[in-house]
């Protein structure tokens, strides 16, 4: 049955599979995501949302850390089988930002039309929480926000600032002052961030590479590389 399912996909279009996800009471559209063929195989039969984050580069079930899971109702695929609609009954909210939807922002004005309902760093940590604002400000004004002028100054003024604070965050440590050695490395765990956000590599993607590297000594991971 599921087997079935899955070749119903045009799978020769494209590997992942656009998804709209809509609330199966009030029939609000909550986001739009990609499922690859294992991510639709895993929501098929769990009836749990499973997507292939394109950020993350990985599956991701959806409420995996927050707790606020999507629970499949309803598939439907369009005539087309390249768009898969889901009807879901959402626990908590959908949206990263702490907001029940991800539109929420109204084009022309550029203003949030829903209010946060959900503390988005109680729900997903502090990094992933700065990760997030910090690609917001991309379309920031550089009058009014300093990530958003970094950003906009591009590689060099963002690669300077990472350099600049490694050798403060150096200089603390060298100095054994365990004061300056949190704040500077809150600085340049900040820089990094942003450089990161400018590449569109999500923090997630590092976490899984010093996941990779656990159980693989010092030495091997470098003989690895050549």
């Amino acid at each position: 049955m599921v087997h079935e399912a899955l070749d119903r996909v045009d799978w020769e279009k494209s590997e992942l599979l656009p998804v709209i996800v809509q609330e199966i009471n009030s029939r609000e559209v909550l986001m739009l995501a990609y499922m690859n063929r294992e991510a639709l195989r895993l929501s098929l039969e769990t009836k749990i949302a499973h997507y292939f984050s394109r950020s993350k580069q990985r599956i991701w079930k959806k409420g995996e850390r927050s707790g606020h899971i999507q629970k499949i109702h309803h598939f439907a695929l369009d005539c087309d089988q390249d768009t898969l609609l889901i009807h879901v009954e959402q626990e908590g909210v959908a949206c990263h930002t702490g907001r029940p939807s991800c539109f929420f922002t109204e084009l022309q004005s550029g203003e949030a039309q829903q209010n946060v309902a959900v503390d988005a760093q109680a729900m997903y940590g502090v990094i992933d929480t700065l990760y997030h604002t910090i690609l917001e400000r991309k379309h920031a004004d550089a009058a009014s926000s300093w990530t958003a002028k970094l950003l906009q100054q591009g590689d060099n003024a963002i690669l300077k600032k990472v350099v600049e604070e490694a050798g403060e965050f150096a200089f603390a440590c060298k100095d054994n002052d365990e004061h300056e050695i949190i704040y500077e490395c809150a600085d340049l765990t900040y820089h990094v961030l942003v450089a990161l956000g400018s590449k569109n590599i999500a923090p997630d993607r590092i976490k899984q590479e010093l996941a990779r590297r656990s159980g693989i000594s010092g030495i091997e991971e470098k003989n690895s590389r050549h």
